[in-house]
């Protein structure tokens, strides 16, 4: 039986980083840490706590090595009290994947044992499930009339992670394919022309999730990638966008690894952009080297990045 996508792909990410010593990143995991809040929650480079910086963190701290019982104590306390405000796709998976950060570092299991837990996650499933839309895919929100790429990645990912099949995935394959264009990439909306990177990941993952990759998905995808890898060592949003960023370099770094596609010099060129470009000597990463502020998000692709070319 094989891991869900995502602890899957933290295992991958983690394996990497071990190939240091672990004082290496330290001062990045202290960096993390001063973002945490009264509250438990993590913020992002302002105001209070957020789920989505939350989500971040947690993944970091993971990468880094865990989170003491302090850290996971307080952490706990703030999903526990964001669970019923929790809603939107991105929202749910950070809610469900930080509750499982939390119980894989020694804490409480936070769906367990709980009958408002279970019907917070039927609730949160059915919630996800009336985002479907007629061309196949998921929309951003209940307003939304067209399909997202990235948001249809995003409940696909989170039925993962809980083993729960997807209503019909043959209309999903359908309407990702739809989202490719002729560069080989994806879009992330319908009327978009022009591919980008990152949602040409998330249908590279949601497609390899449905077993739905095939050789002429993987040397589209392959050759696009190719076009949006920039002289700073980075890749790039789009094509024409002409610097590299974080989130970016580590989409196209993952797509390859989906697709099993050897990132050959993006590997070193990837590693030297972090470590030259975005790395803060008190710790954190920024996003791209027009940035001038280190951040909880962009320290996790950067991570990431650097788990991947280890």
């Amino acid at each position: 039986m094989h891991a869900p996508y995502l602890i899957d792909l933290a295992q991958h990410l983690q394996s990497g980083l071990s190939s240091t010593p672990p004082d290496r990143w330290e001062r990045h995991r202290e960096f993390i840490l001063k973002h945490q809040c009264d509250d438990g929650g993590f913020r992002g480079r302002e105001g209070d706590s957020d789920l989505y910086y939350t989500g971040f963190a947690l993944r970091a701290l993971m990468l880094l090595g865990g989170m003491n019982s302090e850290t996971t104590d307080q952490v706990s306390s703030y999903l526990s009290g964001e669970r019923d405000r929790t809603h939107t796709p991105v929202d749910v998976l950070n809610w469900m994947s930080g509750s499982l950060a939390v119980q894989l570092a020694g804490g409480p299991d936070l769906l367990a044992g709980d009958a408002a837990a279970t019907e917070w996650t039927t609730r949160a499933f059915e919630e996800l499930d009336s985002l479907r839309r007629d061309d196949g895919g998921y929309a951003k929100g209940p307003e939304g009339k067209l399909s997202s790429t990235y948001q249809t990645f995003l409940v696909v990912v989170t039925h993962d992670l809980f083993g729960r099949p997807v209503p019909e995935p043959g209309k999903l394959i359908d309407f990702l394919f739809d989202r490719q264009r002729e560069d080989g990439g994806f879009v992330e909306i319908a009327p978009m022309r022009r591919s980008g990177t990152n949602p040409t990941a998330a249908a590279v993952a949601t497609l390899k999730l449905l077993g739905a990759v095939d050789a002429p998905l993987i040397a589209d995808v392959r050759d696009f990638l190719k076009d949006v890898q920039q002289d700073d060592g980075g890749v790039a949003a789009n094509t024409r966008i002409p610097f590299g960023d974080a989130l970016s370099t580590f989409t196209a770094l993952n797509s390859l690894r989906d697709l099993q596609v050897d990132p050959a010099g993006l590997r070193f060129s990837a590693r030297d952009f972090v470590l030259q470009g975005l790395e803060f000597p008190t710790g954190g990463f920024r996003a791209a080297l027009w940035d001038e502020q280190a951040d909880i998000e962009y320290t996790y692709y950067a991570l990431g990045i650097l788990g991947m070319t280890a």
